[in-house]
């Protein structure tokens, strides 16, 4: 179907579950100075819009983007859904679906360029948004993927700096 990450080349095997983002919630019974009182982290949502072939961010009250994306192939489309970001790697490795061969490069360069973000399992499969090294694709607004999303190099490095572990990544028409 799509690809295995081969997260052993990488270190330790990352975990895949969802972080949920805590408020700070006041109870009367305990006084906490206001001071001491600290908001919750931001929390990115990503959002893909197949029919535009665009993604968008909006974070802090601001929206980044919106940047083009080449998605699946209608035999292997991009599943639609509400997902959460699931794990972020530097330097990704490919292993090919189909061969199983493991591609050893990494970077810019490299198959799924240097950022990788998950967010949906299946299996030994991952659907993730990620670089490329064939720009044209991405430019063309391509469906021709194994289901994942590639972004510019460039894209994806600005979005992996936005979103963290747990953040909601929302695919629609």
């Amino acid at each position: 179907m799509l690809f295995a990450l081969v997260l052993p080349l990488l270190g330790p095997t990352l975990p895949f579950a969802a972080v949920e983002n805590s408020a700070v919630v006041n109870n009367p019974a305990i006084e906490t100075p206001a001071a001491e009182l600290k908001p919750a982290p931001a929390i990115a949502e990503v959002e893909l819009s197949l029919k535009e072939r665009a993604i968008r961010v909006r974070r802090d009250g601001q929206v980044y983007g919106p940047w083009p994306v080449a998605i699946g192939a209608p035999a292997t489309p991009t599943p639609k859904g509400v997902y959460q970001v699931q794990n972020k790697l530097l330097n990704p490795v490919y292993q090919s679906p189909k061969t199983g061969s493991v591609s050893g490069a990494v970077g810019g360069g490299a198959p799924l360029g240097d950022r990788w973000i998950g967010f949906l399992q299946k299996g030994a499969d991952q659907f993730g948004i990620h670089g490329t090294p064939w720009p044209w694709w991405v430019e063309w607004r391509g469906a021709i993927t194994h289901g994942c999303v590639r972004m510019l190099n460039d894209h994806v490095r600005k979005l992996f700096d936005l979103v963290e572990v747990g953040s909601r990544v929302v695919v629609k028409d």
